[in-house]
Parts: structure tokens; C-alpha cells; sequence
């Protein structure tokens, strides 16, 4: 009888490289404790050596593709841990938590379109409760990046952005890698169906009636909640939609994130040069969705600054 002989690192890496999620999920398992041990070595024990080998293991499953030496991977997995702690050791202002995503290109999502595995991290978003996975998907792939903004948008003290990011990037983590060898959604599709019904539905607005498909993602019974609101009155999106357009403010659509249930459609705003009370540039719609459905839409706008 032949022994049993272990995948090497090498193996494990170029097996996940080519899409297999064991082989990385494996990979992950294998250098967990190392990884802890970098953490610990720098920050010590508490939260934030975890927060740093979560966010570790997050940035592997997007960039193990760009491991070129695959028998140098538990070095690559150390010194993602190692930035990271000294990241927050030296931080003096908020940035987003992802910095091996961030530091590429002008949005993160480009990022992770260019990996195989990026279908993992839309599984994983999946699995969280919907206020964790907010959080996180504002955070990482979004402009509504700061804790301050996060706060305002989702109506939570700081701290419990802060604590609500560490249990997400925690279930991230777990999720991510004990269902390795799962089937899991394309990612690419459900971003790509989202960002067809945003120009869809941008551009019915302008010319009337909503076409049926699109009608149907905005039920009677969708609610338009948060600034735009008003109090002890029931909105349906649409009116209000059509209020600004009247007044001659456009949207353009710049850049969609989606899950299954949220939806992040940001958008460029155009004004009338004579408008006394402009629109600021840039705002966001925020979609929280069931059974393929909007039911809450919040509208948010970038926070004044100076």
C-alpha cells in the first residue's frame, strides 16, 4: 500500500490558482497558525491581531493569483499579515481595510474581477446577515469608505460599525473556507444584471413607463426610506424619482456592486445651470432586495465637508 503523501504548498497554490476552492481553502488551514503568530508578535493579543489574519485571509482569496513563487506561499501569506499589523499600528486616519485590494487600480471590485476566485468573496457576502454584510460590502466596494460615513448611512453609532466590520470579516473568513467545495454564484453575472437595471431603470424614468422586467423590481410595495423620505408617509421610489428629474437634475450611472439582496448603485449628477439648490455631484442608492425585488431604497448623499 502506497502511504498517503500530502499536497506540497506549491501543489495547493497552483491547484487554487487554477479555481479549485479545497486546494486554497487547505492552503488557508495549513498556515492559520503562523499567520495568528505574526499577528500576535506584532499587536498582541485582542481584536486586532484577528482583524489583521481575517483581513489576510480575505486579500489571499482575491490576489492568490498574483503568487509567483508558489512554494514561497506561507512567506506571502506572513507578509500580508505583517503589513497589516503594522498598517494599524501606524495608522493615523481611516483608510479602507483591504489595503492588497485598494493599492490596485481605481476601485476594488476591477481587482477582484481579474481572479478566478472572486465568486468566493460574493459567496461569502451571501452568508452574512444582512447588517453585516452592508458593512462590509460599504467598506471594501464602495466610495462610502469611513467609518463616519458608514455610521450616517446605516443610522449605528461608530463603535458599532467598528464592531459589526470585525464580526464580518470573521464570518468571512470562517464561511470562505468551510465551504470550499461548494458551487458558488457568478459574481460577474449578478453585478452585470444589477448594473443593466440601473441604466434600465434610469432610462425609463426619463422616457415614461418602466418596462415590464423593470417594473417588476420595483413592486408596490417598495419603499423609499432615509433622507428623502418623509416622516409617517409611505414613498414609493418611482414619484420621487420623477420629481427630480422634472426639475431637471440627471443621474448617471458610474459604478455597481451587488449581492443577491443589496444592491449599490452609485451615480454622477448633472444639475440645471440656473438649479438655486444644486444636487451634490455624486450620490448613492442603496437596495436592499428580496426574492429578486427592491423593498428598501435609500438614497445617500456625500457628507459636506470643511
Amino acid at each position: 500500500m502506497v502511504p498517503f503523501q500530502p499536497l506540497t504548498d506549491a501543489e495547493l497554490t497552483r491547484r487554487a490558482q487554477a479555481g479549485e476552492s479545497g486546494a486554497l481553502g487547505l492552503l488557508l488551514a495549513r498556515h492559520q497558525a503562523p499567520m495568528k503568530a505574526v499577528a500576535l508578535s506584532l499587536l498582541g493579543t485582542g481584536p486586532d491581531a484577528d482583524d489583521a489574519v481575517q483581513d489576510a485571509v480575505l486579500t489571499a482569496l482575491s490576489r492568490i493569483g498574483d503568487v509567483r513563487d508558489p512554494e514561497a506561499v506561507g512567506a506571502w501569506l506572513r507578509a500580508i499579515v505583517r503589513n497589516n499589523a503594522r498598517m494599524r499600528l501606524r495608522a493615523t486616519r481611516e483608510r479602507p481595510g483591504l489595503p492588497e485590494l485598494t493599492s490596485y487600480g481605481p476601485h476594488p471590485e476591477q481587482v477582484v474581477e481579474q481572479h478566478a476566485l472572486r465568486d468566493w468573496i460574493w459567496t461569502g457576502l451571501e452568508k452574512l446577515p444582512p447588517h453585516l454584510r452592508l458593512v462590509l460590502m460599504l467598506r471594501h466596494f464602495s466610495t462610502i469608505t469611513s467609518y463616519a460615513e458608514i455610521a450616517e448611512v446605516c443610522e449605528v453609532p461608530v463603535g458599532t460599525v467598528r464592531s459589526r466590520l470585525s464580526q464580518a470579516r470573521a464570518a468571512m473568513a470562517r464561511a470562505l473556507t468551510a465551504e470550499a467545495d461548494r458551487t458558488y454564484d457568478n459574481a460577474s453575472a449578478i453585478t452585470a444584471e444589477s448594473r443593466y437595471e440601473a441604466v434600465a431603470t434610469l432610462k425609463a424614468a426619463e422616457r415614461g413607463p418602466l418596462p415590464r422586467e423593470i417594473a417588476d423590481l420595483w413592486p408596490r410595495e417598495s419603499e423609499l426610506v432615509g433622507i428623502l423620505s418623509r416622516p409617517g408617509v409611505r414613498l414609493h421610489p418611482t414619484p420621487v424619482l420623477r420629481e427630480v428629474l422634472d426639475a431637471g437634475v440627471r443621474q448617471h450611472l458610474r459604478h455597481v456592486v451587488a449581492s443577491r439582496s443589496i444592491a449599490i448603485w452609485e451615480m454622477d449628477v448633472t444639475n440645471p445651470a440656473d438649479k438655486p439648490d444644486p444636487c451634490p455631484p455624486t450620490l448613492t442608492w442603496l437596495m436592499f432586495r428580496e426574492d429578486r425585488r427592491v423593498r428598501r431604497l435609500r438614497v445617500v448623499f456625500p457628507r459636506p465637508t470643511g
